[in-house]
């Protein structure tokens, strides 16, 4: 028995030296670049002024970003909302959830250098929506109700370009990688751009014809991370000060497109 004690007391000791070894390495959070990069370099900042060590990683491939997060490389990541999580978890065999409810709605928009006004598109012009199947559903729901066409009804965000039933305008829809879509003004008519890819391109929000600001749930971007993650107290400090007053004011003033979600929550 005394034995049996003396491995128990030994496992304990090694168990509390594991933990307080982990409490002591700093926490990794990978993000895309640009402004919700920025949004998590302020929280990062914030809690790094409250005494937490927290490393931001910045990638620009959205499917590496579930990667990393999947293989342990880092411990969350924040960039996307519910819906295209369930399609990433699906596709990749990922079993990734979200960890709490604050986080940010990142708006898309149709834009144009060409027409000032939806009632300038002319028959045959060009429309670039994203090639992502989520993203370019989003940008054929906002034409559909810009009136330019007409989609067959209860598809939700599984809707695809096959699934336009009325096209008045004769409009081609020309499908592209989501970064590249701002880019395509110059060629397009009119193009759907996501606010997260539109602002490190140097553009505009308020330039939209029209804007997307629908608040839905499974539009929110919020944290992710391995479900052995979700009672992480390093994450869980992160995001107790990312769920602050000072951080939805950094979004109302610093990324005035975006709407905070969960605040307060």
């Amino acid at each position: 028995m005394k034995t049996l004690l003396r491995l128990a007391q030994a496992a304990g000791v090694l168990l509390a030296m594991t933990a307080a070894a982990v409490a002591d390495e700093p926490l990794k959070i990978a993000t895309s670049a640009g402004p919700v990069g920025q949004l998590a370099a302020f929280a990062a900042k914030l809690a790094r002024d409250k005494g937490q060590d927290v490393k931001i990683v910045e990638l620009s491939d959205w499917v590496a970003l579930n990667e990393v997060v999947n293989s342990g490389d880092v411990d969350a990541n924040l960039f996307q909302h519910a819906t295209y999580l369930a399609i990433q978890n699906k596709q990749r065999g990922f079993n990734l959830i979200q960890v709490d409810k604050v986080g940010v709605i990142a708006p898309v928009g149709l834009f144009s250098k060409k027409i000032k006004s939806l009632d300038e598109i002319k028959s045959g012009d060009s429309v670039a929506i994203p090639n992502e199947p989520l993203n370019g559903a989003r940008g054929l729901i906002l034409l559909e109700r810009a009136g330019l066409i007409k989609l067959a009804p209860g598809k939700g965000f599984s809707v695809s370009r096959f699934d336009i039933i009325e096209n008045p305008k004769n409009l081609k829809v020309v499908e592209l990688d989501p970064a590249q879509t701002y880019r395509s003004l110059d060629d397009v008519t009119l193009a759907l751009v996501n606010i997260t890819y539109l602002i490190p391109a140097g553009g505009d929000p308020k330039s939209a014809l029209v804007i997307d600001r629908t608040v839905d749930d499974g539009l929110v971007l919020r944290f992710t991370a391995r479900p052995d993650k979700k009672d992480d107290p390093r994450l869980k400090a992160f995001i107790q000060v990312f769920n602050s007053p000072e951080v939805k004011h950094f979004i109302e003033e610093k990324l005035p497109a975006f709407i905070p979600a969960g605040f307060g929550s």
